[in-house]
């Protein structure tokens, strides 16, 4: 029987070596009062075109401590549903602009990849806040079709650099970082753009033409600089936090209380994860998880096609994409890796 995905649009790789990577950023969180150890989802797929927040009364009453990355006394904040709102509070518990935020790491202060605030925050994480810093203007010559970058994005306009190739172009220029803010790439402002726009505009730059990008750092503690980080990818990104559950949030739809994922699970989320990385350049576990999730129980790859259809149409998956990532959740039922 067909695969049954003619209706799809056909998608092209959005990137090959400047990978982009979403954070999600929605949060809509009603009933989340006196859950206990468990994990705020950032739900998937969800951005400031989602559903609109609950009302204030409907909020979660969770409160969370928060530091300014380069150095600050403890903050407390609440009662916050998206990035947005969340980039909001910190500002109002320090005193700044929340345009001055750009992203936040947790359980570390360092520029740290691997701890992005991201899918889901762990109900007991301690979010550090990184604000903007130097501001950086370099000319960079494209010798090669690959700059080497991973490009993501914090959820509220702002992108920045993930990772940095070894031994690529952007790697051989020593002030360009991970975690610098792009600000704009030969006078074109990015602020507003989302990570798979800056990663188109970085690959089409023409090959053996210099170009100049401008760059916002971190502001660094004194233990932070000189130090410059490749951004590994982390062998558990899909988990974080240490609560007994996790809390998925959506940006349609309520929010549900789950297990933490089984052993196939993350198998398979971790294969699913791959796969996206190879047919569309991103790295995305929460677009994983979802697909794994959509296929689990799902009894052959029409039926799963048909799913990820209804939820996920706009990605618009290729044909044989939609074929491995079924074989990668069954491969991952039966033990094989």
């Amino acid at each position: 029987m067909p695969l049954g995905l003619g209706r799809r649009k056909k998608a092209s790789p959005l990137v090959e070596n400047e990978e982009a990577e979403p954070i999600r950023a929605g949060l809509n969180v009603p009933g989340m009062d006196g859950l206990d150890g468990g994990v705020v989802g950032l739900g998937e797929g969800a951005t400031s075109e989602g559903l609109p927040p609950p009302p204030s009364s409907m909020r979660p009453r969770l409160i969370f401590h928060t530091q300014l990355a380069h150095g600050s006394p403890t903050g407390r904040i609440e009662g916050f549903s998206n990035v947005r709102e969340l980039y909001a509070k910190i500002g109002e518990a320090f005193g700044i602009p929340p345009s001055e935020v750009m992203f936040c790491t947790l359980n570390t202060h360092k520029v740290d990849m691997d701890k992005l605030l991201g899918g889901q925050i762990g109900l007991e994480d301690f979010i550090f806040a990184h604000i903007k810093g130097q501001k950086k203007e370099i000319e960079v010559f494209k010798g090669e079709d690959a700059l080497g970058l991973t490009i993501t994005d914090n959820g509220a306009g702002y992108a920045f650099i993930k990772r940095i190739r070894e031994g690529s172009i952007i790697h051989q220029i020593q002030v360009i970082n991970v975690g610098d803010m792009i600000d704009s790439i030969n006078g074109h402002r990015l602020i507003g753009c989302r990570h798979y726009e800056v990663a188109k505009m970085l690959k089409e730059l023409p090959k053996g033409k210099k170009f100049t990008i401008k760059l916002v750092e971190p502001l660094k503690a004194f233990d932070m600089i000189g130090q410059r980080s490749g951004g590994s990818r982390s062998a558990s990104g899909v988990q974080l936090g240490t609560g007994r559950g996790t809390l998925r949030l959506r940006s349609k739809g309520p929010a549900t209380v789950e297990e933490l994922p089984s052993a196939f699970e993350e198998k398979a989320i971790e294969k699913v994860d791959d796969l996206l990385e190879s047919y569309m350049g991103i790295r995305d576990s929460e677009l994983a998880a979802t697909m794994v999730e959509l296929g689990k129980d799902k009894k052959n790859p029409d039926e799963f096609a048909e799913a990820l259809d209804e939820t996920l149409g706009d990605f618009a998956f290729p044909d044989e994409f939609v074929f491995d990532v079924w074989g990668a959740i069954g491969d991952a039922k039966v033990g094989r890796v």
